[in-house]
């Protein structure tokens, strides 16, 4: 039995219909910050599968500890946490607290039921504005321009350390670039709560005439059209990537180890590219405006994915305008939903 928190957020959800359809056992944790309950209903629709579901923050660690008793739980996909970086730099507290205390209780948690596979699922950001690019794992980190990635980094570190002086604990650290798109059945997607922070969300909401006009953040960068570049994956790629990592760990029971993986495409794509690339995807007219930029942006940020290649057998399938396509799928769904 797998256990996701934060599995009902984006990430989180669609890596729960593929490993349900993959015959998995799925518990999900979440206290719905991030998400919506009727997730889980779309969920089900979509696997036809029952799964049990616990509304609950993975720091309490009372509340936490239930779901081990109660489920034979042989391994956890660590989604639950705070994600978006602009609201970091605004309130660094917030996310430092959250993100870290979350994965200090799973960590105490799993050891007291003794539960030793750990996916962790960290971010690109942790390495800064790289002077290696595409980047590879190997490539330094610790040079964060804001508090989620650094709160991804101090958890990396937190997680290393544990497994590094445990026998048994062996743990995969996902390093995710820049997810977009949606499940191909338009039932879930990526829905935040309030302003999008993420680039497609806004692009899908100002098609749909939920906004007004799509705000570019900066037009000055170093890069071929002056606006950022970006490795932007599919989210079923990257759920995908969780099912190869979870074979991997499973598979291999290297106790004591940890490894760790980018997923991305390895291609990058300017913020004008991917509206430009859903224009001509739905043949909606997609109209922005440059703004100053934004805090915490580096110019460009995309993966050299060799490795999840080679170990993990794993790489990206789908293109940028399918990701679009998808996208705006959800996006119809949510508005014929009224949601």
């Amino acid at each position: 039995m797998i256990l996701l928190t934060g599995g009902a957020g984006y990430i989180g959800s669609h890596t729960a219909t593929l490993l349900l359809n993959n015959g998995y056992d799925v518990v999900i944790a979440d206290n719905f910050y991030n998400s919506t309950p009727d997730v889980i209903r779309f969920i089900g629709q979509i696997t036809g599968k029952v799964f049990q579901v616990y509304n609950i923050d993975v720091t309490d660690k009372d509340a936490l500890a239930q779901i081990f008793i109660c489920n034979p739980i042989e391994a956890v996909i660590h989604f639950a946490g705070y994600k978006a970086i602009g609201e970091s730099v605004q309130h660094p507290v917030k996310y430092y607290r959250n993100n870290i205390d979350s994965t200090l209780s799973l960590l105490e948690t799993m050891n007291e039921y003794h539960v030793n596979h750990l996916i962790f699922s960290s971010s690109a950001t942790v390495y800064g504005q790289s002077p290696i690019i595409p980047i590879p794992e190997s490539a330094p980190t610790g040079h964060c321009i804001n508090p989620y990635g650094w709160s991804k980094y101090f958890i990396e570190h937190i997680l290393t350390d544990t497994a590094n002086v445990s026998s048994n604990m062996s743990v995969v650290i996902l390093r995710y670039f820049n997810p977009i798109g949606a499940h191909e059945s338009g039932l879930i997607g990526e829905r935040p709560n309030g302003v999008p922070n993420n680039l497609m969300p806004y692009i899908t909401q100002t098609a749909a005439g939920i906004r007004n006009i799509l705000h570019v953040f900066g037009n000055n960068y170093p890069t071929r059209d002056g606006t950022c570049v970006r490795d932007y994956i599919h989210v079923m790629d990257l759920a995908q990537g969780h099912i190869s990592a979870l074979e991997y760990l499973l598979g291999h029971r290297n106790h004591g180890n940890t490894e760790i993986f980018n997923l991305g495409t390895g291609k990058g794509y300017s913020v004008l590219e991917v509206i430009k690339t859903f224009e001509l995807s739905t043949g909606i007219k997609i109209p922005f405006i440059f703004a100053p930029r934004r805090a915490g942006d580096v110019p460009e940020c995309y993966a050299d994915v060799k490795k999840a290649a080679r170990l993990l057998g794993w790489s990206s399938r789908k293109t940028l305008a399918d990701m679009c396509i998808d996208a705006w799928r959800w996006q119809e769904f949510c508005l014929k939903q009224h949601i």
